[in-house]
């Protein structure tokens, strides 16, 4: 009877969250307000679902109030984030609730089966432990420049959905910028914009560009990862979603962290209209720019503007200004950054190293001669085509 107590009062008090009451929207606190509202044999169907929600979160129920309460979007951190001065009301509701989710996230699988009148052994179990739900708030609340809030504070790379939502990448690409090999000078160039974006100095906008399979869209991905913890994310764009890029700027505006905006493979056409939006973007529009987001572009071409022969001569009058138009998108970023095909020697010496990273045991010039097969079967040397070859073996 003491553990049913238990029970209801922590729900009654969860009912009364009001900073935190998107909170009780997640299938967690729905769960678990089924299984107090059930009776019977659905009081037992209803805990099984209440434990799957936990189970499909890694089976810890505290770590999961942790992740719920922190992501949440409420007046209380939106406020804190603005450098808002918070009403003390919302302060002290906000520690009461917070003392309610320490003790939600504390509760234990014994708890449930006194409840339901069985040994613990009969149902299924989860792991949880003592939690501080406001010391750890605070605690994020003080780092909020670098863990954020919402999706962003456990997420570090995101996609525009159809739906023009910004959404995590589920199987992001966990790239880390110690695992390349080559190209060192040319990713530096990145990492000391990034940090010089990151510290508030001036930074640049970055077009990434030069032949394919050379590691542009993954350095960028490993910048990405790599400064995480610093406050940085990634929203990637398709080409045909440029025109949402006032949407997306206007999304991240006012946030505590910084994002960088990727848009991989970039090329357009002279008429294509997304070409315009991405100008005035790079140009600093006011609709189109956020102080806290730099665009980090990738593309196989150096004049991003496909041109035609007839571009060059023929039937344009002005055909100076269509040259110019040609090179205009690519010179408004700051920062242009080439990746050239790998030499013989920087290619072969891409795979003795993945070679050594995946411990293969075969003769360097054997290695040598048929690294240089593969690449003359595929056409050119490259990073890609090095770890191909490496795959292939």
């Amino acid at each position: 009877m003491m553990e049913q107590n238990k029970l209801r009062k922590i729900y009654g008090a969860l009912e009364f969250s009001g900073v935190f009451i998107g909170v009780l929207k997640k299938p967690l606190f729905q769960a678990f307000a089924d299984y107090m509202q059930a009776d019977g044999v659905q009081k037992r169907y209803a805990y099984t679902k209440f434990v799957s929600v936990i189970y499909e979160h890694g089976g810890n129920l505290t770590e999961l109030v942790k992740k719920l309460v922190f992501e949440d979007e409420n007046i209380y951190i939106k406020s804190v984030a603005r450098k808002e001065t918070v009403n003390p009301c919302i302060i002290q509701s906000a520690a009461r609730e917070l003392n309610v989710f320490s003790a939600f996230g504390e509760l234990k699988s014994v708890d449930f089966a006194q409840d339901l009148g069985v040994q613990e052994i009969e149902i299924p179990v989860f792991a949880s432990m003592p939690v501080d739900m406001r010391k750890a708030y605070q605690e994020r609340l003080a780092g909020i420049y670098q863990y954020g809030y919402g999706i962003f504070s456990s997420n570090c790379m995101f996609r525009l959905s159809d739906e023009k939502e910004i959404e995590p990448i589920v199987s992001a690409d966990k790239v880390d910028l110690r695992s390349f090999i080559g190209y060192e000078a040319e990713r530096e160039q990145i990492i000391q914009n990034t940090r010089a974006f990151l510290s508030g100095k001036p930074s640049a906008n970055a077009l990434l560009c030069g032949d394919a399979g050379t590691g542009k869209s993954s350095t960028v991905k490993a910048v990405a990862n790599a400064f995480f913890k610093d406050g940085l994310r990634l929203i990637e764009l398709r080409k045909d979603q440029l025109k949402y890029l006032p949407t997306v700027m206007a999304k991240v505006s006012g946030n505590p962290l910084k994002f960088i905006i990727f848009i991989d493979d970039l090329a357009f056409n002279r008429s294509d209209d997304n070409f315009s939006m991405l100008k005035a973007s790079l140009e600093g529009s006011a609709s189109a720019k956020a102080e806290n987001a730099v665009i980090y572009a990738t593309s196989n071409r150096r004049h991003i503007i496909k041109e035609s022969f007839s571009d060059r001569d023929g039937d344009d009058v002005h055909r100076n200004d269509t040259l110019q138009e040609t090179l205009s998108l690519s010179e408004r970023f700051g920062l242009v950054v080439l990746f050239q095909r790998p030499n013989k020697a920087l290619y072969l010496d891409i795979v003795k190293e993945l070679a050594k990273k995946r411990g293969l045991d075969i003769d360097e010039k054997e290695l040598e001669l048929k690294a240089e097969a593969f690449a003359l079967k595929r056409g050119s040397r490259s990073a890609r085509c090095a770890e191909q070859f490496i795959d292939s073996l």
